[in-house]
């Protein structure tokens, strides 16, 4: 296998065969990078709990790039062309959409709101609007239009399935990419990417508690796992 990426907390590597292994290393970091620390037993964690969404999403009908678990860290998947973006689906303000509009955490979203963030590290991943993505020609009206479709689609499937165990999707963020039988849902589905709140107490069960250093952020993971296997 040859390496052809190294994330933040995961590895690329190409199979030469249209699929990739993609490794989840035990990096935790916040603030694009600017915290950052190993926590051992989180790779195995987050790849556990990536499982188990994805089988979700195939159940559903939701096209994704995953093709299953080959290691206790690592899964393989097709290998899709990416687009440079972040679809993020918002059910409740929370992060970053409350500081911008000054809002309180928690309102709800009727209908869940979808947002696009340019993935570039170096600009922190800034907000862009679908005309700004149309005219610097990143996709095109047809591939935005089922990106949005996808991502609710991605938030149909699991936002329910996570609520019956007392678990609230407040937002989450997916990578879409292209292949040759059209648009997936690509990169990982864990509580690194998605805000999990408890339904009874409101806590975090997420990264916000390693960014906000107020816990151990795999107590959370577990229990994330704990509640989705059930």
């Amino acid at each position: 296998m040859e390496l052809i990426h190294k994330g933040k907390v995961k590895s690329v590597f190409d199979n030469q065969d249209g699929t990739v292994t993609i490794e989840f290393r035990d990096d935790i970091t916040a603030g694009d990078g600017a915290k950052h620390d190993l926590l051992p037993g989180k790779g195995a964690l987050s790849n556990a709990i990536n499982h188990v969404f994805f089988r979700r999403l195939k159940e559903e009908g939701v096209p994704s790039h995953y093709l299953g678990k080959v290691s206790e860290k690592s899964f393989r998947a097709l290998k899709l062309q990416i687009f440079p973006l972040e679809v993020v689906v918002r059910n409740f303000t929370a992060g970053s959409f409350c500081k911008r509009y000054g809002l309180e955490k928690g309102k709800k979203l009727e209908p869940p709101l979808v947002e696009f963030f340019l993935k570039n590290d170096q600009l922190h991943d800034p907000l862009i609007c679908p005309k700004a993505i149309l005219a610097l020609k990143i996709a095109t009206l047809e591939e935005l239009e089922g990106m949005e479709k996808l991502a609710l689609s991605v938030n149909q499937a699991l936002f329910t399935f996570l609520r019956e165990r007392k678990l609230i999707l407040a937002d989450f963020k997916i990578e879409v990419g292209k292949g040759r039988e059209g648009l997936m849902v690509a990169d990982e589905i864990t509580p690194d990417s998605c805000r999990f709140w408890d339904l009874e107490t409101g806590d975090s069960l997420d990264k916000d508690i390693y960014r906000q250093s107020a816990g151990d952020p795999l107590v959370a993971y577990r229990e994330v796992l704990r509640r989705i296997s059930a």
